[in-house]
């Protein structure tokens, strides 16, 4: 038996603008809950292969380095995917990338390091 990723859950100081951004990033369906956090899910009917966010209110600002982050694809362009992301609110940053990367290295508006890759991981 193994176990899958089914939810990616990110701590935020402020949900509501973070369920903005992540939601037009992601193109997510937003469930708000009564309890200071939000529940994004991918648009039609859920699937146990794509996994939904949650936006916990924390209250408190991101410290350090992320230890774990999201790799994002386009189904298109990701160049113009990333000017995308940048206008909704991300911007690019620089965690010691040489330039030949394959990826680019944003951050959503509170600060979350993201990639966006130039394709699919392959084997």
């Amino acid at each position: 038996m193994v176990v899958r990723m089914a939810q990616c859950t990110i701590d935020v100081e402020d949900v509501d603008l973070m369920v903005a951004f992540w939601s037009a990033a992601l193109g997510y369906e937003i469930e708000q809950d009564g309890d200071g956090s939000a529940k994004l899910w991918p648009p039609g009917q859920p699937s146990a292969a794509v996994p939904s966010v949650w936006l916990q209110g924390s209250g408190t600002p991101k410290r350090g380095k992320n230890r774990l982050h999201l790799d994002l694809v386009s189904d298109g362009d990701p160049q113009v995917e990333v000017r995308r992301l940048i206008e909704l609110g991300a911007r690019q940053i620089d965690v010691g990338q040489t330039g030949t990367e394959q990826f680019t290295v944003l951050a959503d508006p509170e600060g979350n390091e993201f990639c966006v890759l130039d394709s699919p991981p392959t084997r």
